[in-house]
């Protein structure tokens, strides 16, 4: 990556790292998508479980499987590309969440590139964490909404709408899990403090809610507390963790400057004695 004097990047050397990183993030993702057309079949069997036993129904050779199906000459062909694709996408995010942090990370010091460390160890796991709460909470959410159908009335549940339903949910729950990765990345780096983090605690609280019930596909409230306590506690976990990270580096400080010293304040120099004349 080609720089300029004193570290800085002109703007089309910055489109063209962008376009680096995006080109690694999408054939990453394609990768992904052919594992995930390879192994179709387990992931949507895996997928239906909280509605259907669709594994037990392909065995027994039955024609439906619960309230599921397909529609449309392309609908076959349509679903499985469609998975392919967000499969690849949870599959590969350690790939291409390290491509966004490594776009930003030119712009750091070399110390703070060691701390950025943190984040490409640290989102990893917590995506992975959110993805799995988010699959735990389906069964939940789904006999909650069937709930709401009436009486003598059949809910027939078209397959692409289910997963496209179950994906966002489990993609929403693995980013949002990135943020008290991202707010401590930005800690140790020294962008945030964690006064900065913690003083508009009640905007945050409420940010929270507005993006669980904004982005969230279901609108049962189970599911969106299911995601929007953790939020909230993971982010009063993140400021709590960045104000100590904060007295520590502060207390380090000090120290450095007692240790170098400090410099004694100049001494007014006393006039000298008048020098006798030897009399003449």
């Amino acid at each position: 990556m080609a720089t300029t004097t004193g570290g800085r990047m002109p703007l089309i050397e910055h489109l063209r790292e962008l376009r680096r990183r995006v080109f690694k993030s999408a054939l990453a993702i394609t990768i992904g998508a052919g594992i995930g057309w390879v192994y179709y079949n387990p992931i949507i069997t895996k997928l239906a479980e909280p509605v259907c036993d669709l594994k037990k129904a392909q065995g027994s050779g039955a024609d439906s499987c619960g309230a599921l199906y397909i529609n449309g000459v392309l609908g076959p062909l349509n679903l499985q590309i469609k998975v392919a694709i967000l499969a690849g996408v949870i599959i590969t995010a350690p790939i291409w969440l390290y491509q966004l942090w490594a776009f930003i990370a030119p712009a750091l010091h070399r110390k703070e590139k060691r701390n950025s460390i943190f984040f490409i160890g640290a989102a990893t796991p917590f995506f992975a964490i959110g993805a799995i709460l988010g699959y735990s909470v389906l069964p939940m959410a789904i006999k909650v909404l069937f709930g709401f159908t009436p009486d003598a009335l059949n809910n027939l549940v078209k397959f692409d709408d289910f997963l496209d339903f179950v994906l966002r949910m489990i993609l929403l729950f693995g980013i949002a899990f990135e943020l008290p990765v991202f707010l401590l990345t930005f800690n140790l780096i020294g962008f945030l403090s964690g006064k900065t983090i913690l003083k508009p605690w009640r905007v945050w609280v409420f940010g929270i809610c507005l993006f669980v019930a904004s982005f969230s596909p279901t609108a049962d409230p189970l599911s969106m507390l299911m995601l929007a306590l953790p939020l909230i506690g993971f982010y009063f976990l993140a400021g709590g963790i960045a104000l100590l990270n904060d007295r520590r580096r502060a207390k380090k400080s000090e120290s450095i400057e007692m240790e170098s010293g400090s410099i004694a304040p100049a001494a007014p120099i006393e006039a000298a004695a008048p020098i006798d004349q030897p009399n003449t």
